[in-house]
């Protein structure tokens, strides 16, 4: 069946940055962008390659096989590969390295695998770079969570006097 063929194509490369496709970066510092495949038919000769909103290329790699690790066929003098591919899972990740205001903004890592008819699955993070990072004022939670916490104290501390008082009452009853 052609049909079923095409389906099982459509879902044997799969490409992901994580459970978030956002990252924060500090200027100066240096940033990692996690990009992970997988497969269901393995991998020969796969092609891998970051851009930097869309057009710029910043990493090419090629990976011969999953007993190997990625060749470095490009890359800018700044990004840093950090993955792996000969271990559980098929990892080419980058780090960039001294981040800029300049380099904020939308990174994809696409990944191309021969052995499937040469489709193409890709995977985008978005970096925004701040000069300082901001913490987060509390304050207000925690007054409102103290209140709270108050309130319900008292009452359990109320329902408590009560039935001390009526077993109080009840046994001075049973006693006349």
């Amino acid at each position: 069946l052609p049909g079923l063929h095409i389906f099982a194509i459509a879902f044997a490369l799969e490409v992901s940055v994580g459970k978030t496709n956002t990252v924060m970066a500090l200027n100066n510092s240096n940033v990692l962008l996690p990009c992970v495949f997988t497969t269901c038919i393995g991998f020969q000769d796969l092609i891998f390659t970051w851009y930097f909103n869309s057009t710029e290329k910043i990493y090419h790699g090629k990976i011969k096989s999953k007993a190997s690790e990625p060749i470095v066929m490009a890359r800018n003098p700044r990004v840093e590969f950090v993955g792996s591919t000969t271990g559980k899972d098929n990892n080419i990740s980058i780090v960039l390295q001294n981040v800029e205001f300049s380099d904020a903004g939308k990174y994809t890592c696409y990944v191309k695998n021969p052995r499937e008819k040469d489709a193409e699955h890709n995977a985008t993070i978005f970096l925004t770079v701040v000069q300082k990072m901001v913490e987060t004022d509390n304050t207000v939670t925690l007054i409102i969570l103290g209140v709270v916490g108050g309130l319900i104290g008292l009452l359990i501390l109320f329902m408590l006097i009560k039935r001390v008082v009526l077993f109080i009452i009840k046994k001075t009853q049973d006693g006349k």
